[in-house]
């Protein structure tokens, strides 16, 4: 029972996360993620990791959050911004980017599949690819590395009894 809650969980979570976002401005939302985004890249950032960001802009699109923005590095600090041009598109599902930040999916699997989808300057997208896989979680700060390996264990088992109820109910009516 409960293995089905958390599957129903993760499959319909990010659609109830998307009538709030929807409504939070901007501002709002650009504040927490560059937050966010400072804490996760600090060491990049501090290493120069990031410096081939300089002058370019990188969109995220989380389709079923409704969640997009650009980003670019200006003078060694990540700035956010919202609109539609970017040099480059990284989008996905909420779920996949989830597990590829947590190391429990592979980027080229999800984009041969279509579920990660890369557009704009082919350069740009497999720069900031390489640069996620490169990316120790240790190096995270650990209450992050904590809650988003918590958060993608929960959507993995989440994802994986969703597989397997669906193959339980074959021939019958559930």
């Amino acid at each position: 029972m409960l293995n089905r809650l958390r599957a129903e969980c993760v499959r319909k979570g990010p659609n109830f996360m998307r009538y709030p976002l929807s409504f939070t401005p901007f501002a709002v939302k650009k504040h927490v993620l560059q937050q966010v985004l400072c804490w996760q890249f600090s060491h990049a950032l501090a290493e120069g990791e990031l410096d081939f960001l300089e002058g370019r802009w990188l969109g995220i699109d989380i389709t079923d959050l409704g969640l997009c923005w650009r980003m670019t590095v200006r003078e060694g600090r990540i700035e956010l911004a919202d609109g539609t041009h970017a040099d480059a598109w990284f989008r996905g599902q909420a779920n996949d980017l989830l597990l590829i930040a947590a190391r429990r999916q592979d980027p080229d699997t999800l984009f041969f599949q279509r579920r990660l989808i890369i557009e704009g300057d082919t350069e740009l997208g497999l720069e900031v690819k390489n640069l996620m896989d490169a990316i120790e979680l240790e190096t995270l700060p650990a209450p992050l590395r904590i809650g988003l390996l918590k958060l993608a264990s929960f959507v993995e088992a989440g994802l994986n009894e969703d597989a397997n109820s669906s193959l339980d109910c074959a021939g019958k009516l559930c």
